[in-house]
């Protein structure tokens, strides 16, 4: 076997100890840093000036995209950059992205904390998890529910992050003094379980020639540990049993073996093959692989370059985790050349700081490798692991890029999630289409005349051809309380007039309606997203709601009487006609009307020479300023009761639209703010 390779931005046991002796030579700790305690996030290089994380050495960091306070990225902390105090309030501001918690480096490193970093470790955890906790409800308060390009990828997206917040993300964050956990991952045959058996020193993991072997996956652990691995909140979708494991698992149980050959911070995962016949081992093997704090990528020289290899490590790199790659059945002839075009692939991908083994072709004995072959994986994984500061390094490394992933993924996500909603706009638009068009076209109706025709045409000329019109208005002198009294109550001929022009609008309003329903029915059928929401109870929307005919004839009746008020209160009469006559208000309001919609244009057609009655009474009697004035109240009036009748009507539609899940615009807004909010918390 050659020897490991190291790599930039990683760290192993021996690195850490040395860095221990040249930072306790190097410069003193800054002001704002607790006496003798290493500055959260801090890392030192061998001359004792500060080294650049993983997130640096990724490309990660200051140049990523974080939500402000708009809910747009931009305006979100830059990774790495120090820690502002409040001068006046004296005390320090939360961490930058990627820093470690104070109190819990000093636990691992075996000092105890200062209270007050105590306090502000718990303090700042605490707003850690709410956050975290607010962004995982987020994503699950939403459904990608339209057929629109790109939507497949960006539901995987979704069940992704939010998979991993609860299986990896909030664990870790509640319980960092777990053990690292190394999960390995590999195509079929790729010698998972020998390399998991040969580091345990046992046969805990099923081989064999029959594929795929590992069904479900098996976690070993040291005896100490083995009660939170099947208690514990790590993968809570996953049941739980304790090992030892037959050689034929079925199901989705992880499987939990104690062993004492791993020391106490290290815990080896053999996943099922990702690129394996059934379809729920691929499903388990990218699950376990976003729980990992490092993820071992097992190929073999002959298959290193599938597809399924590099999707998977590149998945892998966008999802924060720390990567490790072991190439396995080297042969002995052209192993140098094999090793060397696997190193250039993995630098082409994006994945050339990966920590890199190989195993030579040799024998396999007892479904175990030779001891030498796996001595230099074993010296780092051991290494990592029983150094406390070195292994909660790699943690906070790979919760980090987890977290710094979130910047990106989350934003991109909330852009599919814009997507819908434009759709959603879409549709909503083409209902408030609908309707303004049957209002402009009703209010052109109500104008033009065209409604005083037949019954209301009828009625009018019955009421002003028999004299009741002008028997409406009352000659002042001596018999005028003697007619008064002659005419009590309404006359016959003006309440069917009423009657005639009520029935007449309602039946304009309830036919504009019924045609307003049928063009947004017609028009969501030719929309790609208007054919999801038509799947369900909306496609019995074509027509009026039930309860519109109720509303419109207390919506007619209550503008008539509007009209009789306008009349009653602002119709002054001229005081030269005012001396000579007064007026029933009630009749005089229906001549208004009678105006209002239309009599007297070149559409009605009307007998003797009478076609601008109304308007020349009504002037006569008010005057034309008067009579302007009194118009457009009722007109306006007329207009906004029948915009809340068809507003009402729409609303129905809006319904629809939330009854099909489609995601309104707050949804991509509350997204943006999350991922700032946790970008705040860190």
């Amino acid at each position: 076997m050659s020897g490991a390779v190291g790599v930039p931005g990683r760290r192993s046991g021996e690195d850490v100890a040395a860095e221990k002796t040249a930072s306790s030579a190097g410069p003193a700790a800054p002001a704002d840093t607790e006496p003798g305690a290493r500055r959260p996030g801090d890392r030192t290089s061998g001359d004792g000036g500060p080294a650049k994380g993983r997130g640096a050495a990724k490309g990660k960091g200051a140049s990523s995209k974080k939500g402000g306070p708009s809910g747009k990225p931009g305006d979100a902390p830059a990774a790495g950059a120090p820690r502002p105090r409040d001068a006046s309030a004296g005390q320090e501001q939360p961490l930058p992205p990627g820093a470690v918690d104070l109190s819990q480096t000093e636990a691992l490193s075996g000092r105890e904390a200062p209270p007050s970093a105590r306090r502000r470790g718990t303090v700042r955890q605490g707003e850690l998890i709410r956050a975290l906790r607010a962004l995982r409800d987020q994503l699950g308060a939403f459904e990608l529910v339209l057929d629109v390009p790109g939507v497949e990828e960006a539901r995987e997206a979704r069940l992704q992050i939010r998979n991993q917040l609860d299986d990896y993300v909030l664990p870790r964050v509640q319980a960092a003094g777990t053990p690292m956990l190394v999960v390995l991952g590999g195509s079929t045959g790729a010698g998972k379980s020998t390399l998991v058996n040969t580091l345990v020193g046992a046969r805990v993991s099923a081989t064999g020639v029959l594929r795929p072997t590992t069904s479900s996956p098996i976690l070993v652990c040291h005896p100490d540990h083995a009660e939170w691995f099947l208690e514990g909140p790590l993968l809570p979708g996953m049941g739980r049993v304790p090992g030892p494991a037959p050689d034929a698992i079925a199901g989705d149980q992880l499987v939990i073996i104690s062993s004492d050959a791993l020391p106490p911070g290290l815990a080896l995962l053999d996943s099922p093959d990702f690129d394996s016949v059934f379809e729920d081992h691929y499903e388990f093997a990218t699950k376990l692989m976003a729980a990992a704090d490092v993820w071992l990528c097992v190929t073999t020289a002959a298959r290193y370059a599938d597809a399924m290899v590099w999707q998977m490590l590149q998945r892998a790199r966008d999802n924060g985790a720390t990567i490790g790659v072991v190439l396995s059945r080297v042969p002995q002839g052209a192993g140098a050349e094999v090793v060397d075009h696997f190193a250039e692939m993995l630098a082409e991908h994006g994945v050339g700081d990966a920590r890199r083994f190989t195993i030579p072709e040799t024998r396999v004995e007892d479904s175990r490798l030779p001891e030498e072959t796996v001595e230099d994986l074993r010296e780092w994984l051991v290494g990592v692991a029983e150094d406390a500061e070195g292994r909660h390094i790699v943690i906070e490394d790979t919760l980090a890029g987890v977290l710094d992933s979130f910047r990106t993924r989350v934003p991109e996500l909330a852009k599919h999630v814009e997507t819908q909603v434009e759709q959603r706009a879409e549709l909503a638009r083409l209902v408030e289409t609908a309707y303004s068009t049957a209002l402009a076209e009703l209010d052109e109706s109500t104008r033009n005349g065209s409604l005083l025709r037949g019954e209301v045409l009828a009625r009018w000329q019955d009421f002003a051809g028999t004299g009741d019109l002008l028997r409406s208005l009352h000659i002042r002198g001596r018999g005028a309380r003697r007619s008064n009294r002659r005419r009590k109550g309404s006359p016959t001929r003006v309440r069917a007039l009423k009657s005639a022009l009520r029935a007449g609008l309602e039946s304009l309003i309830q036919s504009s309606a019924e045609h307003a329903a049928e063009q947004v029915i017609a028009r969501w059928r030719e929309h790609p997203a208007g054919r999801h929401v038509l799947a369900g109870p909306a496609a019995d929307m074509g027509h009026a709601s039930p309860e519109l005919s109720r509303r419109i004839t207390r919506a007619v009746s209550a503008w008539q009487d509007h009209v009789h008020e306008l009349v009653r209160t602002e119709g002054v009469t001229k005081r030269s006609v005012a001396k000579l006559v007064s007026f029933d208000t009630e009749a005089l309001s229906l001549v208004l009307t009678i105006g209002l919609l239309g009599y007297g244009t070149a559409d009605v057609a009307v007998e003797g020479g009478t076609s601008a009655v109304p308007q020349r009474l009504l002037k006569a009697l008010f005057g034309a300023e008067s009579l302007r004035g009194m118009g457009a109240k009722a007109r306006a009036d007329l207009r906004s009761r029948i915009g809340m009748l068809f507003d009402e009507e729409a609303i129905r539609f809006g319904q629809a639209l939330d009854a099909a899940g489609i995601p309104d615009e707050t949804v991509p807004v509350q997204l943006y703010q999350a991922t700032y909010d946790l970008e705040v918390a860190r």
